[in-house]
Formats: structure tokens, C-alpha cells, sequence
């Protein structure tokens, strides 16, 4: 039986479907963890610090020498660097550790696409002493200020004028609760989509195309709504595919998962963000594949064993999902409207991520989200105004 490491920290919200994924495919998992299990596993638990790649990916290396390891899998964000650490190490399908900084370092990202020639914003880097108006007029208003290193928008803040320019890199630095190097970056119009894919042998296979109909101006750019399949034109469609692919290669990404947004634009497509693991959240609950619906764990999975099915196209249907939106930031007293939500035509489901008494951060701080809606129709604009009425239905309590 074929054996899975997959780094799951206890952060993470996909636990649960990562251990399904394995199941149904009759895997044998290794769960990584920061903390452990409130069982015993046995020799199925490893106990790591997300904090030290290096080391996290040398204890999986080690812990192969006494328990098969066929391959290994970074649930989200903070797995990416050990799952290449440890799949070099262990000679398995993987990124090259240097490949995988690439994309949890916008900087370097920035940089290489650059040197690509990869259709990108025009951007400066920001170190903690540099003259951000002498940058900021190199990019030119309006512009984007956002730390290196973090996702799911936070701290990511538009800026339309000088004056509010010094106001973004101090609220950002806040929150990233150091003197953080900062990548300055062009605003770019139009309409933002997420490209959901698998790399095979430094090929991409696209999966999923997302539309971001919410898609804000500012100041803050919280997500809320998905829906796939894409509606933009194809030819706008193909140029993004094309762009996607482009990036994966100059990263140096050969295998696993990638999501990438961009910004479409009269024809134009130009790359937001590269990162090498699937989409966030629980937003996978989104996607099925093949007749048999298909899970996107069960294809990462596959991938990591080299075995990968990635000509399995997405379900003959549309698709999306609502990232319930935080109003504000507080202490979580609770989420109503749940079964009204549940009454909708054509949403298949809900999750509430947070309980109550977490605490809850509004964007630009936030970096969780309060929970999912998923919905499924015949068309797109019938996922979206499904979830558009779910969001109309819910309402969140809080406190402070």
C-alpha cells in the first residue's frame, strides 16, 4: 500500500479531507503536524516545527528510514518549503526547495518573473529603510502596498495618492509586527480570475478556471465570491492560460499543485500571485472531477506518487463558493441564518469555520476565514446568485 506524508498544521481546515482523499484511494497517510493528534497514531504521526523548513523536511526525511515513503503533500501555505525539503531529500515528485521560496516570497517571485519576461505589475521592492515615495513614483499612483510573505489578502492595502502612502506601510507593518520589507506594485484594472492546476514533470494542466465577480478597487481586496467555469472571453481565457503556464516555468514549479490569480484586461492577462498548493480554505469543496466526482485532495495525492490523473475534467456542471464575508473585526458571539442558507436552490452545502468566542479580523488583518457556502447549477450566473443570496441571508454577531 502506497504511503502519503501530508503536513497538515493545526491550522489548517482541510484535515479532514486530505484523510478522506487517502481513504478512498486506499492510501496509507503519515499525518505531519505541528501539534499532536489527541490519539495515538503510532508510527503515522510526526511531530514537526512548521517554523524550520529545513529541519520539518529532514525529520520526514528520517522518519522514511523506518516508515515507507512514497510521497509527500503541503495541505496549504505553511507545508510548501518542508514538502520540498523533505521530497528532495527523499528523491519523490516535488518542487525544488528554491522553486518553492520562490512562491512564498513575493519579492522573489516578483523577480523572477520578471527576468521571464512573464506579464506581471510594474513593482518595486520596499526593504524596511527605503524612500517609498522615490519608489512609489517609479510604479506610479495608483499603486498597491503588501508585505512579502503573507496570503489571503492580508495586509494588502491600494494606494491612490502620496499622502496615504507612508499611513498603508505603517498599518501593514503593524500587522506583520516587525520593520518587513514591502513589495510596491501598479494597481491593474480589469477583471480578476484564479487558475486552479497541476504541475506533471514542469507541465500544467489546468483544472479549473474561477471567476471573481466581487473582485474589489479597494482599499481592501477580501475575497467572497468564486464561480467556475470562467465566463470571460476565450480568447482573453486562452492569453491567461498561456500567462499561467509561462510563470509555473520561469518559478521553476515541476510538480503538485498550483493556484494562481491574475488580472484580466482587455485581452491582457498579467500575474497577481503564484502558489504552489491548491485553492485555500476549504474552497476544494467547490471542484469535483470524473464521473465519480473525484476530489481535488484525491488528484493531489495522486500527483504526489507520481501516478497523477490530471486529464480528469471537472464535473459537467457549474460550480463556486462564498467565502463568508467578515463585516468587521470582534470577538465571534455567532453565524444565523445557516438553515435558511440551507433552503437555497442550488447550494449543496455549508461550513462554518469559526466558533464562537474566536477572535475575528476584518481585512486588511484578517487571514481566516468565518466559514463557506458551495453551490452547483447548470450555468454560472445561477451559482452566483445562489451565493449572492446566501451572503443576503447570513449574518454575523460580534462583540468589542
Amino acid at each position: 500500500m502506497p504511503t502519503v506524508a501530508v503536513i497538515l498544521p493545526t491550522t489548517t481546515y482541510r484535515a479532514r479531507d486530505f484523510v478522506a482523499a487517502a481513504e478512498s484511494l486506499g492510501l496509507d497517510l503519515i499525518v505531519v503536524s505541528d501539534q499532536a493528534p489527541p490519539f495515538d497514531m503510532g508510527d503515522r504521526y510526526l511531530q514537526i516545527d512548521c517554523g524550520d523548513p529545513v529541519a520539518a523536511g529532514t525529520a520526514i526525511a528520517d522518519k522514511a528510514k523506518t516508515v515507507d515513503i512514497d510521497g509527500v503533500v503541503a495541505a496549504d501555505d505553511h507545508g510548501v518549503m518542508i514538502a520540498a525539503e523533505a521530497s528532495a531529500r527523499l528523491g519523490l515528485p516535488g518542487n525544488p526547495p528554491d522553486a518553492a521560496a520562490a512562491t512564498r516570497d513575493k519579492a522573489r517571485m516578483r523577480d523572477r518573473l520578471a527576468r521571464s519576461e512573464v506579464d506581471q505589475p510594474h513593482f518595486a521592492i520596499a526593504p524596511p529603510d527605503a524612500d517609498l515615495w522615490v519608489l512609489a513614483s517609479q510604479v506610479g499612483f495608483p499603486l498597491v502596498v503588501k508585505p512579502v510573505s503573507r496570503s489571503a489578502s492580508q495586509g494588502v492595502i491600494r494606494v491612490d495618492d502620496p499622502d496615504e502612502l507612508i499611513d498603508a506601510a505603517a498599518e501593514i507593518r503593524d500587522i506583520i509586527g516587525e520593520p518587513a520589507t514591502l513589495i510596491i506594485e501598479e494597481y491593474m484594472p480589469g477583471r480578476e480570475i484564479a487558475i486552479e492546476g497541476m504541475v506533471t514533470r514542469g507541465e500544467l494542466t489546468v483544472l479549473a478556471v474561477f471567476d471573481k465577480p466581487d473582485t474589489r478597487t479597494g482599499p481592501y481586496f477580501p475575497e467572497t465570491i468564486l464561480v467556475t467555469p470562467s465566463r470571460i472571453e476565450e480568447t482573453a481565457l486562452a492569453e491567461a492560460e498561456r500567462v499561467a503556464a509561462a510563470a509555473v516555468r520561469a518559478l521553476g514549479l515541476v510538480a503538485g499543485p498550483v493556484h494562481i490569480e491574475l488580472k484580466v484586461d482587455q485581452g491582457r492577462a498579467r500575474v497577481i500571485e503564484v502558489a504552489a498548493r491548491s485553492i485555500g480554505g476549504l474552497c476544494s469543496r467547490s471542484l469535483n472531477f470524473g464521473l465519480m466526482g473525484t476530489s481535488l485532495e484525491s488528484l493531489i495525492l495522486r500527483n504526489a506518487l507520481g501516478v497523477g490523473k490530471t486529464h480528469l475534467r471537472r464535473e459537467p456542471v457549474s460550480s463556486g463558493v462564498l467565502m463568508i464575508p467578515t463585516p468587521r473585526s470582534g470577538i465571534l458571539r455567532s453565524v444565523t441564518g445557516v438553515d435558511d442558507v440551507k433552503e437555497i436552490e442550488g447550494i449543496t452545502g455549508i461550513d462554518v469555520a469559526m466558533v464562537p468566542g474566536d477572535r475575528v479580523l476584518a481585512p486588511p488583518r484578517g487571514e481566516r476565514y468565518l466559514g463557506f457556502v458551495y453551490a452547483r447549477s447548470q450555468d454560472p450566473e445561477r451559482v452566483e446568485s445562489a451565493l449572492r443570496e446566501a451572503m443576503s441571508k447570513i449574518e454575523v454577531q460580534l462583540e468589542g
